[in-house]
């Protein structure tokens, strides 16, 4: 919506990375008590976690100027639309008054739920990796350039 309908590009451009993110981490922590298993709270931690790591790593290479290098791909959009899909289950699955065996398409809203968002970790994993071995020459560079100013730093003050 923000982006279709801009009022306030400011904090939109603040507010938009990750409002997915936030958005997804709220869902994850409003589910857990509901099906408090060390499962559910694995998925959650993976899913949780990725977002922050590639969120830091989006950062760090914007500052780098080379931001392009970690843009969304295919595999991440396929994540979101399992984790939103999960997470749809998930949520319909602990509201009020509505039983765990409820049925949509032959199977329990809840098991379609818990599969995709499994699913969905495993292609977290995945994305956060492509990001990470997209961005990796750019951090190692960066980690090089540094230790050079350093270098020159203990040179020229010595």
């Amino acid at each position: 919506m923000a982006r279709r309908y801009p009022r306030d590009p400011a904090s939109g451009a603040f507010l938009a990375p990750g409002a997915d993110t936030r958005m997804v981490a709220v869902a994850l922590f409003l589910i857990g008590p509901g099906h408090p298993t060390p499962w559910m709270a694995f998925w959650a931690a993976v899913i949780v976690g990725r977002e922050i790591a590639v969120s830091a790593l989006r950062e760090w290479m914007a500052e780098l100027g080379q931001r392009a290098k970690v843009r969304v791909a295919m595999l991440g959009k396929v994540k979101t639309t399992a984790q939103m899909v999960a997470l749809l289950c998930l949520l319909y699955s602990v509201a009020p008054n509505v039983p765990v065996e409820d049925i949509w398409m032959g199977w329990p809203v809840f098991h379609i739920g818990d599969w995709t968002l499994a699913i969905a970790a495993v292609l977290t994993l995945w994305s956060g990796l492509q990001y990470l071995h997209a961005a990796w020459p750019s951090l190692r560079e960066d980690e090089r350039a540094a230790r050079e100013r350093s270098r020159q730093k203990k040179l020229g003050n010595g």
